[in-house]
């Protein structure tokens, strides 16, 4: 599958839907960007049960905005409707890899129970529990 372009209209719906998600939030003027982009289109052709989107931050100020986009290119993995990663900077190939593994091998659900259960543990330590 190749990448796909998404846009404030979409992306939701996109995210809903889909069980992992990657999206590259770039700009056509931006070096890292172009350098990037072979890397994330060889990566969607070997992975097609992943979708692969592109937001071209120009186009799409608001999302990129709403998204809080303060770098690119940015990348997110989404899985099961859940952000699960997010950090700028373009990755090289060996390490895109790397991070489509670990998204596609994470148990979501477990991964919300433990930090629920983190986070209570910290505030009963916090409460002197």
């Amino acid at each position: 599958m190749s990448t796909t372009a998404l846009t404030a209209t979409d992306f939701q719906s996109t995210i809903a839907v889909n069980e992992m998600v990657i999206v590259d939030f770039w700009a056509s003027w931006c070096g890292p960007c172009r350098q990037f982009a072979p890397v994330f289109e060889a990566a969607s052709e070997q992975h097609p049960d992943i979708v692969f989107g592109k937001v071209d931050t120009e186009a799409e100020q608001a999302l990129a905005a709403a998204a809080q986009i303060t770098s690119i290119p940015t990348l997110m993995a989404f899985k099961d409707g859940v952000l699960v990663f997010s950090q700028p900077g373009a990755l090289p190939a060996a390490a895109f890899g790397e991070l489509i593994t670990a998204v596609r091998g994470l148990d979501v659900q477990a991964a919300l129970r433990d930090a629920e259960a983190a986070e209570a543990a910290d505030a009963g330590e916090r409460l002197g529990a």
